[in-house]
């Protein structure tokens, strides 16, 4: 099994490698790269590995970055200390997640499934395996919201956008319909459909189909119109730029 490590820290480098060696001797560690500059130009420049072992947070951001800038047709099992990026990374090319400091029953468990399934999808392609380790997942598909003095559930299509304001969070329909819901923007994300829905900065959360315009701003940030109409300008960062771009394009 040819192995490229993606981690920025030496140490947990060298410990990945000697736990991953002592799991499967047969293992092969072609490369331990450090960043996502590096590990762009490496899997540009060879072979795909067997199986990918990669860090969330690296020197120079987020690895989900390199799914952007290369096509990866491998497995990749990441490895982080948070345990907020889950969701994430099940929407690439994941097939466990490992929490800093991996414990050896954690990585012998990762590897042990990977190899299960690696020889009944050999006839098959990658998503063929990922669909069989990780069945679709199930967001959230109406919401409990405030309307006066009642509690009223609203359907997913029906919602626009949410968007904080004040520490309070409301849900606005297509229609226009505003409501209180009792859910912060940060619990929202991990349940709607991200192929629905973007984080578009700290406070909206968009459908799709409520963008109506996309202009191009200054420092490489973009101005957003939403409808329903919101009053305040909605900007995305820079930094948040280019996977909006990509979630635009369907990728």
């Amino acid at each position: 099994m040819n192995v490229l490590i993606v981690e920025d820290e030496i140490p947990a480098a060298q410990r990945l490698s000697k736990m991953m060696l002592t799991a499967d001797p047969g293992i092969n560690i072609l490369a331990v790269v450090e960043s996502i500059e590096q590990s762009i130009g490496w899997l540009k420049k060879n072979p795909a590995p067997d199986l990918i072992m990669m860090d969330i947070h690296l020197a120079d951001g987020s690895s989900f970055e390199i799914f952007h800038q290369v096509q990866i047709t491998c497995p990749v099992i990441f490895t982080t200390a948070y345990n907020e990026y889950a969701l994430k990374a099940f929407e690439v090319n994941s097939i466990d997640y490992l929490l800093k400091p991996i414990k050896t029953e954690h990585l012998d468990r990762a590897l042990g499934k990977f190899k299960k399934f690696k020889g009944t999808s050999q006839e098959g392609s990658l998503q063929d395996l990922i669909r069989m380790l990780h069945p679709a997942t199930a967001y959230k598909t109406r919401f409990l919201v405030h309307f006066s003095d009642k509690l009223i559930s609203v359907e997913e299509q029906e919602v626009a956008y949410f968007h904080s304001e004040e520490k309070i969070v409301f849900l606005v329909t297509g229609e226009g319909k505003r409501y209180v819901i009792d859910s912060t923007l940060e619990e929202l994300e991990k349940v709607v459909n991200p192929k629905e829905f973007f984080r578009l900065n700290r406070q909206f959360i968009a459908r799709l189909n409520s963008i109506t315009d996309i202009f191009n701003h200054f420092n490489g940030k973009l101005k957003i119109k939403l409808a329903p109409a919101v009053t305040e300008e909605i900007y995305v960062s820079r930094e948040r730029a280019p996977r909006f771009r990509s979630w635009l394009d369907g990728e």
